[in-house]
C-alpha cells in the first residue's frame, strides 16, 4: 500500500484529514455514506492546482464527481484497484492492398489518458497507441503518425500553420492517399481555414478531426470522430481541407465539413460543429459516406498540389459594439496593424463616432473588410446610409465570409502584398466556397426549443 504523501497524492487541509480520519487513500475502492447521499467508487488522485474541499471519485459508470470533503460521514474501504492510464500499445497491422493514411498530430484529446498529477489530457498518438485505443482502424487503413507539435489549439499561430501546411505538401509527395490532422478542437475551424487557402488544389483529403470529450470518458466521441476522419481520408472522393466531427446527438454518423464555412458553435456539446451558411459536404457512417452535395473537389491521382505558406501577423478582428470609441481603432493603427476586419451589425454597420478614426486609418493604408456579427447572412452595405458612408470611407464589403475565415484570409492575402487592388482582388475571389453566391433555403436552421412544432419535430427524432 502507498505510504505518506503518495497515498494522499493531491490533497491537503480538509480533504487530506478526512481521508486520513477513515484510514483511506488514493486508489481505494470505497463506500462513502454523506449527507448527499451513498456512493461507490475509487478514489482518484486529485490536480495539484485543486482545492482541498473536494474528495474525487471515479463511479462504476465512468464518471468522476467530486463530494464535499465535510458532507462524508463515513467512508469504507472495500479495496483497492490502483489504476493504470496508459493507453494499451499494439503493433499497428499493415496490408499492402489498404490505402496509406497519414496522421500529423497537433495537440488535442483525439485519442487520450488523464494525467492526475495535474489533471491534464495526455495525448495517445503513436500508431501503436491509437491501434490499441481504436483497432477498427486497422480496417480502414494503413496509418503512420508523426507529431509535428503538441500544443492546445489556443496557443496555434502562423508558426504552426506554416509547419503543417508544408508537411502537408511533402506527405501528398510521398504518395499518402489521406492526410489526417488532429487538433484542439476550440479554434479548429481557424486552422482549417487557413489550411484552404495554405494547401490549394490538393488530390488527396486533408481531414481535421479532434474530440470534444476525453477517452476517458464513456461519452467520449473521440473514437467515431477518429474512424470518420481516418475513412474519409483513406476512401472518400472529397478533397480539400475539412472539418470531421461527431454529428448528432446519438452515436450514428459524423459529418463533414468544408474547411471554410465551418465553426464551433458550443462550448461542451459533442455535436459542437457547424456548417455556417451551407451545408455539409457529407455524412460519414461506419460502412458508408453520403455525399449530402456534388460540388467539391475530387481526389485526383496525380500528387500536385499549391502550397502558399504568405502569412502577416498585423491583422486583427475588431468586433463592433455600440458605444465604441474611435480612439480603440487609432490605437490598432498606431500598433502598426496592417488589415482589420469588422464584425458589424446587421448588414455590415458600425457608430458615426467611429468615422474620423476609420478614415485616418484608411489614409494611413490600413486595410479594412466588413463581415457580419449575425455569421449567417451577407454583409449588404447599399442598403442603408449608414453602410455606403462607411464603404466611401475605405471599408470593403466581404460578403458572406465568416468573421474569423476572413480574418486568416487577410492575414494570407497581406503575406503575399500590400497593394489595396491586388489584396482586394485576393480578399474576394473565393478559393474554397469562403464567399458563396447563395446561401442555400435550408443552409440557416436554427432551432428555438419549447415551441411546439420544434418539440414536435424533436420528440420523433429523439433517441
Amino acid at each position: 500500500m502507498a505510504t505518506g504523501n503518495d497515498r494522499f497524492k493531491g490533497y491537503r487541509g480538509v480533504g487530506k484529514a478526512v481521508l486520513e480520519r477513515f484510514d483511506v487513500g488514493v486508489w481505494s475502492d470505497v463506500q462513502i455514506e454523506s449527507t448527499k447521499g451513498s456512493f461507490r467508487g475509487l478514489i482518484l488522485p486529485r490536480s495539484e492546482t485543486s482545492d482541498d474541499q473536494h474528495i474525487v471519485l471515479k463511479l462504476a459508470s465512468g464518471y468522476n464527481v467530486g463530494l464535499a470533503a465535510q458532507s462524508i460521514t463515513s467512508m469504507t474501504e472495500r479495496g483497492r484497484r490502483e489504476a493504470n492510464y496508459r493507453i494499451p500499445e499494439k503493433e499497428f497491422p499493415r496490408d499492402a492492398k489498404k490505402p496509406n493514411v497519414i496522421l500529423l498530430g497537433t495537440g488535442g484529446t483525439i485519442a487520450s489518458r488523464l494525467d492526475y498529477r495535474t489533471g491534464a489530457v495526455i495525448p495517445a498518438f503513436s500508431p501503436g497507441e491509437l491501434y490499441g485505443s481504436v483497432p477498427e482502424l486497422a480496417e480502414i487503413c494503413n496509418l503512420r503518425t508523426e507529431k509535428l507539435f503538441g500544443v492546445f489549439s489556443e496557443n496555434m499561430g502562423p508558426v504552426q500553420y506554416i509547419a503543417l501546411a508544408k508537411r502537408i505538401g511533402e506527405a501528398i509527395a510521398e504518395g499518402v492517399d489521406g492526410v489526417v490532422i488532429g487538433h484542439g478542437t476550440d479554434t479548429m475551424h481557424h486552422t482549417a481555414a487557413i489550411l484552404s487557402f495554405m494547401v490549394q488544389d490538393s488530390p488527396v483529403p486533408i481531414v481535421m478531426v479532434g474530440s470534444q470529450r476525453s477517452s476517458d470518458r464513456p461519452s467520449s466521441d473521440a473514437a467515431i470522430n477518429l474512424c470518420s476522419a481516418v475513412k474519409a481520408a483513406a476512401e472518400g472522393e472529397i478533397a480539400e481541407v475539412m472539418v470531421c466531427m461527431f454529428g448528432p446527438t446519438s452515436d450514428q454518423y459524423c459529418l463533414l465539413h468544408r474547411g471554410t464555412r465551418v465553426r464551433k458553435m458550443h462550448s461542451s456539446y459533442r455535436s459542437t460543429f457547424r456548417t455556417i451558411g451551407d451545408v455539409p459536404l457529407a455524412m460519414i457512417s461506419r460502412e458508408h459516406i453520403t455525399p449530402l452535395r456534388h460540388d467539391y473537389r475530387r481526389r485526383r491521382s496525380d500528387r500536385h498540389v499549391k502550397v502558399n505558406t504568405a502569412f502577416e501577423e498585423k491583422v486583427t478582428i475588431l468586433y463592433y459594439y455600440p458605444n465604441m470609441h474611435p480612439d480603440l481603432v487609432d490605437a490598432i493603427v498606431e500598433k502598426g496593424y496592417r488589415g482589420i476586419i469588422i464584425a458589424g451589425t446587421g448588414l455590415g454597420h458600425l457608430n458615426r463616432p467611429l468615422y474620423p478614426a476609420i478614415e485616418r486609418a484608411a489614409k494611413k493604408g490600413v486595410h479594412m473588410y466588413m463581415t457580419v456579427q449575425t455569421l449567417w447572412g451577407y454583409v449588404q452595405m447599399y442598403v442603408y446610409e449608414t453602410g455606403r458612408e462607411i464603404m466611401g470611407l475605405g471599408v470593403v464589403p466581404a460578403a458572406n465570409m465568416l468573421p474569423e475565415v476572413a480574418y486568416v484570409k487577410l492575414c494570407w492575402a497581406l503575406g503575399q502584398t500590400d497593394d489595396p487592388e491586388e489584396v482586394k482582388r485576393i480578399m474576394l475571389t473565393p478559393v474554397c466556397d469562403e464567399i458563396t453566391e447563395r446561401e442555400p433555403y435550408n443552409g440557416y436552421l436554427i432551432y428555438q426549443g419549447a415551441i411546439p412544432e420544434v418539440q414536435d419535430f424533436l420528440r420523433k427524432i429523439k433517441r
